[in-house]
């Protein structure tokens, strides 16, 4: 393996690391992915348990065991479609220009030190 000159560790920086740019704090994500997973079984569970609590006790009809079933497959297939997915996160150099351009607009920085900036990172990206 050869060793990497700074140039281009910097643009595999810029192009492989990646920022969380959703809005809230990345590690919550340690909490907030697992609970936004668990949430829509357990609301398919508690479904399913009162459809079929609807079509417990003694056997009078064999529609009534039909419609339960139809219920139970008419509504997990609507409720596929509403399941959370998880956002990727941006790369580090569009998170950067973010960030440079906001500054600019908000007064903090020059506008014209801020494109010359942003010029030096596009030309380190392939």
């Amino acid at each position: 393996m050869s060793r990497r000159d700074p140039a281009e560790k910097k643009m595999l920086s810029y192009t492989r690391d990646r920022r969380n740019d959703y809005g809230e704090n990345d590690k919550s994500s340690r909490k907030n992915i697992r609970r936004n997973k668990r949430t829509p079984n357990r609301s398919d569970r508690h479904r399913e348990r009162q459809v079929l609590a609807a079509a417990t006790g003694p056997v009078v009809a064999v529609e009534v065991a039909e419609r339960a079933e139809l219920r139970l497959l008419a509504k997990k297939s609507m409720w596929m479609t509403k399941r959370w997915r998880k956002w990727r996160d941006a790369p580090l150099a569009e998170t950067v220009e973010y960030k440079l351009r906001r500054r600019a607009r908000t007064g903090m920085v020059d506008p014209a030190v801020v494109e010359a900036r942003i010029e030096r990172i596009h030309r380190r990206l392939p």
